[in-house]
């Protein structure tokens, strides 16, 4: 099974110039805890990605006012991203690699075009392998908890 079988196309990105304001009002429109963050609206190419995480954790517990502080001042970039037609296994290793619960499709120019994330993987794979992944993400959160 290749990643464009799962993924969801086309989502809703935003650009490092936007407020976290309008990406946090983005995520709860989409329903969804993270939005690719690309070049510009025209081209699509992906730089980063900015999840709820990012904004509670690096910018309101810093003390940034929501208003002013832009999607690049706590966005993560470079970001990781696979292509439409790799390999879901290979998708799912890069995830448990990088404890990260969603990943960004990017094509062969480097734009967006689409999302694989934790919850298409619980739908759409074998148990075994939500679980693993389920299981490496959560033992990676327990050690952070620890340190």
């Amino acid at each position: 099974m290749q990643v464009q079988e799962i993924m969801t196309g086309n989502p809703a990105c935003c650009t490092p110039g936007m407020n976290l304001q309008q990406a946090a009002e983005m995520m709860a429109k989409y329903n969804c805890g993270a939005i690719p963050v690309v070049e510009d609206s025209d081209s699509m190419r992906l730089t980063g990605i900015i999840t709820d995480r990012d904004i509670a954790c690096r910018a309101v517990a810093d003390g940034r006012v929501p208003f002013t502080a832009t999607v690049a001042d706590c966005m993560t970039s470079p970001v990781i991203s696979v292509r439409p037609e790799t390999d879901l296994q290979d998708c799912i290793h890069m995830m448990e690699e990088y404890h990260v619960r969603r990943m960004p499709v990017s094509d062969g120019n480097g734009c967006c075009c689409g999302m694989v994330a934790q919850a298409d993987i619980a739908r759409c794979c074998p148990e075994h392998d939500s679980a693993e992944l389920i299981k490496e993400l959560s033992q990676q959160d327990m050690t952070e908890m620890i340190h």
